[in-house]
């Protein structure tokens, strides 16, 4: 029987790097960000490539939300991407039951900046740290887990120490092999890799942190002001180094 990890998070987090980083063991396989194209039908919001992200998978929530809670998988482990502003206000949540539930979060006011320098223009909704705190309540309630939470600096700052204590709270093993990866782009990849992958398709490990120069307007940091209270509230969650 398959065990189902869903890992939350908003955009420009570590992501797609975890994503790599479970890819890379033998009893797994990866599921890379399944509503996205149902999120852009939806809010026909002008991401990039929006024509061909919504060509290239179901749009139907209900078809998508039945594949990642009992689809056909032939590997033991699956790991799915999730991005949380991806799950609309009022969408039905019961099928997360049957997953293993992980949240990754970021530091709004980074976020803000590197969400910003890719695409030009960010809001709130874009980037779903306040959809994250709330799934997370909502999600703990529905399943009845003790959902880990996993600042991505820390992951950054040590990941040898920090990935096999994210098995442990998810009960699996720890692979070492989850520690670096070959280069290059996946088939597992959505077709937005062209536009966002860049950097990760260059990696081979988790890259030494690198504290950034976070240069926001007012209105960028009144928007960090307001999601960090949200940060914090799962931050207080968050799996310890120590």
């Amino acid at each position: 029987m398959t065990k189902r990890i869903a890992m939350w998070s908003g955009p420009r987090n570590i992501s797609t790097a975890m994503m790599r980083s479970f890819e890379n063991r033998p009893d797994c396989t990866v599921l890379d960000e399944p509503f996205y194209a149902y999120y852009l039908s939806q809010t026909q919001s002008p991401h990039p490539m929006f024509d061909e992200v919504v060509a290239s998978q179901p749009v139907d929530y209900a078809e998508v939300a039945e594949a990642m809670s009992s689809g056909h998988c032939l590997s033991p482990l699956q790991y799915q991407k999730q991005m949380t502003h991806h799950m609309l206000p009022g969408c039905d949540l019961t099928w997360t039951v049957n997953l293993q539930h992980c949240f990754l979060i970021r530091d709004p006011a980074e976020v803000i900046n590197s969400y910003t320098n890719a695409r030009g223009i960010c809001t709130s909704d874009d980037i779903g740290i306040i959809r994250q705190f709330e799934l997370y309540e909502t999600i703990s309630a529905l399943s009845g887990q003790n959902i880990p939470v996993v600042d991505c600096k820390d992951v950054l700052q040590n990941p040898q120490v920090m990935l096999p204590k994210i098995c442990q709270a998810l009960g699996i093993a720890f692979e070492p092999n989850m520690l670096a990866w070959p280069q290059g782009r996946r088939d597992s990849d959505g077709v937005w890799a062209e536009h966002w992958y860049a950097s990760v398709e260059q990696s081979t490990g988790f890259s030494p942190r690198v504290v950034a120069e976070v240069t926001l307007n007012n209105v960028q940091r009144s928007l960090a002001v307001k999601l960090q209270p949200y940060y914090e509230k799962l931050k207080a969650k968050a799996i310890s180094m120590n």
